[in-house]
Parts: structure tokens; C-alpha cells; sequence
């Protein structure tokens, strides 16, 4: 892979490291997002492009007008122009595109997922640099992945090494691939005040003496909401659980379904479903522990903002969450689709609290460490400079 990767098993220099030094000229970049949600991968979009911008770099966001990104990077002062990707085979968001790259006169264009990335191939030689970003663990279509991430683009930015391994074995050659894991704001999420705390809990209808444990995502069948909520069904009597109250924040298409798993489990009272969750971070204030379930994950960005918000997180062992969370350190890892093992971490964390208060700190450390997002943005730039460096070596890409 290449080099620029090294630096996410390492200790993490100062967060000054993306700034311009001297010498250098400020970089052009084009982020392309057309997603009409929010999720984890438009919070690294979003973030990434102003990290680019505190460093003095000139970065744009192509997305579509109706979409949440559009909504509030303009309103975070990013420039976005207009962009409707409707599916792979658009040939009008094709040529919007290419005149939008052609005015813009970018060095970099980034594409941030796939159905950005099925324009690659119009915009090729128009930039110095194409890069894409993998968020996915599974493995990409192999018929296309060779041509989409081989040649019509400069790298792929792989953000955990299962993601990494995925493309692998969809033929996308390892000297392509970088490893650059997603970021956390670790300034804004962090350990709770006393009263910052109290005033979630209210927020909440979180009572005195209840313990309350968490997950954000979205409801569908990959992120393993049914296995928390069997888990919850299966404390049972157990000591020390009584009061512990769940608090499930997401939508999609099975919150009705999992309405009906909690129902059928008996555990309807002690589980509360708050449906999307614009701002996670007063739930996370709120929160006795974090529970992250899913069966497929690339990484986790919700985890590590628990992580940063010096939680104890219980966690499956699937896709990148093993890139993150050291087990029994930095959280507590269960095997995949497993509620007895879950039940069993929450059994146990709910009744030591100097346990969840060590790790918790481990998990502040390690995301603050090697998640932040200031990280992230320094290892993309490196990577934007690497494949410029290339390119002007070799006349462009091969």
C-alpha cells in the first residue's frame, strides 16, 4: 500500500502538521458527495473539507442542492455547487460535472462514494489528481472495480484495513491503496461537565438511579439492532441490571420491525426509540455506555465519537471496528450477531463503574490519538501531494 498509510498505527504528530509550510502553494480541491443524507460518511465530507480550508487550501463540495451536505456546509461558508447524480450510468451529471471541473481549474477531485465515483471517468486528465474514498467493507463489484479504482482514479483512500482487504479481493492492486481512517472532532466531542451531563439526562427523561446505555445508527439490518434488543431481553434478572433503559437514536426501514422485536421480547418499557438524531452528542452526554452492533462496518464513526466522549463501548468485532477498539483497553469487543455475549458486557460493565471509568479514559486517549479528524485531514493532504508529486514525475497518471 502506499506509504502514506504507515502513519495510522503510529502516534500522531501535532494537528499544526496540515498546514501549509513554506514553500508549498495551496491546493485546489473538489469534494463530490451526492447524497441527500446525513450519515458518517457526510460528517467525514464535511469535516475534511473544513479542515481544508483552517489550513488555508481552497475546497469546494459538489452536491446535490436537496440534500442535508449541501445544506450545511453551505452554511458552514463552503462553496457548493449544484451537483444531481442520479444513478452510475447519468450522463447529464456527467457533463454537469466535467464543466463544472473544467471551470474550477482543481488540482484534486475527490470522490466521497460510489455513485460519485461512477463519474471518475468523465472528468479523467482534467485535474492534476483523482482521488476516491472507500467507507464499505464488503467487496465492490469485481466486473468494475479494477477499471474504477486501478485507472480512473490516482488512489482510493481506504478508511480501515478490512475496507483495504475488500478492494483487494476485488482486484484493485494493493500499491493503489492507502489506509486513512475517518475523524473525530475530539474539541467538540468529549467528556461531559457535571451540569453538561444533568442537563442531557433531563433532556433525555433519563431518571435518577436508571443506567442508561445507547447506540446511534441507522435501523437497518447491517448495524444489528435486533441482537441489542434481544441482548436487553436477556439481562433479565440479572443483578444490577433492573434499571438499565436503552436508548436507540436512527431511522430507517426497520424501526417499525424492531418496534415490533422489542415488543415480542417484553423489553417495549425499557427500550425507547428516538428516531433520527440531528446531534448526537447531548445522547452521548446522557449516556452510562455505548453499544455499537453492527455486523458490517467500515469503521465506525459513531463509535468514535463515543470513543472521544469517554465512553466505555461495547462493540461487535466485525469490519474496522478491530481497527479501533483494543479489547478490554479501549472498549470491549463481542463476536458478531451474538446478544448473549452483549447482554453478558452489559451484565458486567453496569456493575463497575472504575472498570467503564478506565476505559473510558483508554478510549478518549486512542480516539483523540489516532481518529481525530485533524489526522485524517493531514494523512488525505499527504496523500493529494503524493499523487501531484507522482503525476508531474511520470506526465500523468499511467
Amino acid at each position: 500500500m502506499l506509504e502514506q498509510g504507515a502513519g495510522a498505527n503510529e502516534d500522531e504528530a501535532s494537528d499544526d502538521s496540515r498546514a501549509i509550510k513554506r514553500g508549498e502553494r495551496p491546493l485546489s480541491v473538489l469534494g463530490v458527495d451526492p447524497e441527500l443524507g446525513f450519515a458518517g460518511g457526510e460528517t467525514q465530507v464535511l469535516g475534511l473539507t473544513l479542515e481544508l480550508l483552517h489550513a488555508g487550501h481552497r475546497a469546494e463540495l459538489a452536491c446535490d442542492p436537496r440534500g442535508a451536505l449541501y445544506a450545511r456546509a453551505s452554511a458552514s461558508g463552503v462553496v457548493c455547487p449544484p451537483l444531481t447524480i442520479r444513478n452510475a450510468f447519468d450522463i447529464r451529471a456527467a457533463l454537469r460535472l466535467r464543466a463544472l471541473v473544467a471551470r474550477g481549474r482543481y488540482d484534486i477531485v475527490h470522490f466521497h462514494t460510489s455513485r460519485a465515483h461512477s463519474m471518475a471517468p468523465a472528468v479523467g486528465g482534467m485535474a492534476r489528481a483523482t482521488i476516491v474514498t472507500r467507507r464499505m467493507d464488503y467487496r465492490p463489484n469485481r466486473l468494475f472495480a479494477p477499471y474504477l479504482y486501478n485507472r480512473a482514479v490516482d488512489a482510493v483512500a481506504a478508511i480501515s484495513t478490512p475496507v483495504a482487504r475488500a478492494l483487494e479481493a476485488a482486484g484493485v492492486k494493493r500499491e493503489h491503496l492507502v489506509i486513512i481512517p475517518s475523524g473525530v472532532d475530539c474539541d467538540r466531542f468529549r467528556p461531559p461537565t457535571p451540569a453538561e451531563r444533568q442537563a442531557a439526562r433531563a433532556r433525555f427523561v433519563i431518571a435518577p438511579g436508571e443506567f442508561a446505555i445507547g447506540t446511534v445508527g441507522a435501523l437497518e439490518e447491517r448495524k444489528g439492532h435486533r441482537y441489542l434488543l434481544e441482548a436487553i431481553a436477556g439481562l433479565g434478572a440479572e443483578p444490577g441490571t433492573e434499571r438499565v433503559v436503552c436508548l436507540v437514536a436512527g431511522s430507517g426501514s426497520l424501526r417499525r420491525e424492531l418496534a415490533e422485536v422489542a415488543e415480542r421480547q417484553g423489553v417495549s418499557a425499557r427500550v425507547r426509540m428516538l428516531g433520527q438524531v440531528e446531534d448526537s452528542k447531548p445522547l452521548l452526554e446522557a449516556l452510562d455506555l455505548f453499544v455499537f452492533p453492527s455486523l458490517k462496518e467500515g469503521l465506525g464513526v459513531a463509535m468514535l465519537e463515543a470513543m472521544a466522549s469517554g465512553l466505555t463501548v461495547i462493540a461487535s468485532a466485525s469490519g474496522g471496528v478491530v481497527d479501533a477498539i483494543e479489547d478490554g483497553v479501549s472498549g470491549v469487543l463481542v463476536p458478531p450477531a451474538d446478544a448473549r455475549a452483549i447482554a453478558g458486557a452489559i451484565a458486567r460493565l453496569s456493575r463497575d463503574e472504575a472498570v467503564r471509568r478506565r476505559i473510558g479514559v483508554a478510549a478518549r486517549e486512542r480516539a483523540c490519538a489516532r481518529f481525530s479528524v485533524a489526522a485524517m485531514a493531514r494523512r488525505t493532504i499527504e496523500l493529494y501531494r503524493a499523487c501531484l508529486e507522482k503525476n508531474d514525475v511520470s506526465g500523468g497518471r499511467n
